[in-house]
């Protein structure tokens, strides 16, 4: 999960190995700046096809977009595991 550079908005999306990153699941929380709360995530998880996996929680990353650039705006990138929804 990470703020989109185009829209500014909180994207989640799942990394699939193996699959092209323009095929991957992704939701738009539309809401700006606003970080979406954990229940908002698991939602739009689930309405993805999967869930969070029992005992793992988010960890936030730091990044810029310009590397070795200290005045570079900062990225937060958030993660976690997740399985797919038995069906």
């Amino acid at each position: 999960m990470a703020v989109s550079q185009t829209t500014g908005c909180w994207r989640l999306y799942v990394a699939l190995l193996g699959v092209p990153v323009s095929q991957w699941p992704e939701h738009d929380f539309g809401q700006g700046a606003v970080v979406p709360t954990v229940a908002e995530r698991s939602r739009a998880l689930n309405a993805l096809g999967f869930t969070f996996t029992d005992g793992t929680e988010w960890e936030w990353t730091e990044t810029s977009n310009t590397v070795d650039d200290a005045a570079s705006p900062v990225r937060l990138i958030a993660s976690i595991t997740v399985g797919e929804v038995a069906r």
